[in-house]
């Protein structure tokens, strides 16, 4: 090829192409819902007892929901604010592909529609009942960054993190679950 001929010659094709992808639907039931695997990144609850005292408790969380080792490490891999797929699946000596398979199977959603999902969850409990900075409410609900949590919430609510954060806040939401 000649030099410059992709320069020459760029306006021969789209620049801006789609990726078009195959629309898949699960013909059966999906066994399991999403809030069935989602864990809360919260460990202890506030209660007050009979005189108004307040005292913390534990919360149940179900770390293995599915009973599925690999989906079980996953969804604990996504609770704790990881974004690393690829460090997951070769931990585990799995594709990608192999990987959104399992998920697809078990919830009928794609990995990244599953993997979005977990983290705005996270990120509203995280906005919701801590006063948590923006970039550490990203950090820990694995969107990496404000700039991707303002994005997130963009595309999911049409909100910034400080307007979802006024939005979901109710009283006595703070301090209601501890980390």
């Amino acid at each position: 090829m000649a030099k410059g001929y992709a320069w020459k010659h760029r306006n021969d094709r789209s620049w801006t192409t789609k990726q078009v992808r195959e629309q898949r639907e699960l013909k059966s039931t999906p066994q399991f819902g999403f809030d069935e695997l989602y864990i809360t990144p919260f460990t202890r609850r506030r209660r007050y007892d009979e005189d108004g005292r307040a005292s913390y408790v534990d919360v149940e969380r179900n770390m293995s929901p599915t009973g599925i080792h690999v989906m079980d490490d996953y969804l604990r891999y996504l609770a704790a604010g990881n974004m690393d797929i690829g460090a997951f699946t070769a931990r585990h000596g799995i594709k990608i592909e192999e990987l959104g398979a399992l998920v697809f199977i078990l919830t009928g959603l794609s990995n990244a529609v599953l993997r979005m999902k977990y983290q705005t969850r996270l990120a509203d409990e995280l906005l919701r009942y801590t006063d948590l900075p923006l970039p550490e409410v990203a950090r820990r609900a694995g969107l990496g960054s404000k700039i991707n949590l303002y994005q997130a919430l963009r595309r999911d609510w049409d909100m910034s993190g400080t307007e979802r954060r006024q939005f979901l806040r109710k009283q006595g939401d703070l301090g209601r679950f501890t980390l």
